[in-house]
């Protein structure tokens, strides 16, 4: 397994960690320009298309060993309240079908597929899985912290092993030591502004008190959502998931700054050479629908080593 198509491919993480894995991508798809812009500037030996994966010719696409793909989460993930019926989250859910759509022509030995765990409790789930086992591909559910994989960020996510194997394969992933957010955090650089002052929301100002009387003068904490409660976190620990908006904030005495663009980066395990937009929102943006790179290359180790 040394070649490999990736779909939805965004800034380029799947891409990245099957490089890393010694699996060659050679063609990569996005719907969104500004994607494929940025996912052509770091790997600019793939064949990059721009298309909505709806309207693919696959017998246009190279034949490789291993599908890569992370279909669009929105429509599954809890935080976007989901309801049945709702056109953008029915149209995002229904991206998933350019897998079996691209299997049954490209006939892979291997596909996988990362969602949020939320993906299996989507009523066509079960048709999609039926759909690629009437492909030949027995279909292995695996849901991992990519923390537990050496991500500095704790990170849950759905990985689908898809093999044409006589039965589904277990991969045998080695647990890491947890890597702390202080591995990529600069408390001496950014913009820095007070924390109390005129209009800072109450909510934010009770999150600072609880995590200072826990974690002391620095630490980390969501700005906006429920994640880490009211107390913030340790920055010994990995960092909560990052989202494709400005979610965690860094405090440092009487001061505050959001986490930056190549903070978020390096959060998820993106190299420092990486290159990116200028602009810190999408970056963001794509660093949030990214595969961490690092997870992205220990799933594709264990599932060459298990093949």
């Amino acid at each position: 397994m040394t070649t490999a198509i990736d779909l939805f491919a965004g800034l380029g993480g799947w891409t990245e960690g099957a490089e890393a894995a010694g699996v060659d991508v050679l063609w990569a798809a996005n719907h969104w320009p500004v994607a494929v812009e940025w996912h052509r500037a770091n790997h600019p030996g793939a064949i990059h298309v721009c298309q909505d994966l709806h309207q693919a010719n696959w017998g246009a696409v190279p034949r490789t060993d291993i599908g890569i793909a992370s279909p669009c989460c929105q429509g599954h993930a809890k935080a976007r309240g989901k309801k049945k019926g709702n056109p953008e989250h029915d149209a995002s859910r229904s991206t998933a079908w350019a897998v079996p759509s691209a299997a049954e022509v490209l006939e892979q030995e291997a596909w996988v597929v990362e969602n949020v765990p939320e993906f299996v409790d989507w009523v066509l789930y079960p048709s999609w899985v039926d759909a690629m086992q009437r492909l030949g591909y027995q279909v292995a559910p695996h849901i991992v912290d990519c923390a537990d994989l050496g991500v500095p960020q704790h990170r849950v996510r759905l990985f689908l092993i898809c093999t044409k194997s006589k039965a589904p394969i277990q991969l045998q992933l080695q647990q890491c030591e947890h890597v702390p957010a202080s591995s990529f955090l600069d408390f001496y650089s950014g913009k820095w502004s007070q924390i109390e002052k005129p209009g800072r929301a109450q909510a934010t100002l009770d999150r600072v008190r609880n995590g200072r009387q826990r974690f002391g003068e620095r630490f980390i904490m969501p700005y906006y959502g429920k994640g880490s409660g009211l107390t913030g976190r340790d920055i010994n620990r990995p960092i909560g998931t990052i989202t494709t908006l400005d979610r965690w904030a860094l405090v440092r005495g009487d001061e505050m700054r959001m986490l930056s663009a190549n903070e978020a980066l390096a959060a998820m395990s993106f190299p420092s050479d990486t290159k990116r937009p200028d602009n810190h929102r999408l970056t963001m943006h794509m660093a949030g629908n990214a595969v961490p790179p690092l997870a992205g290359q220990r799933i594709l180790e264990a599932l060459k080593a298990a093949a």
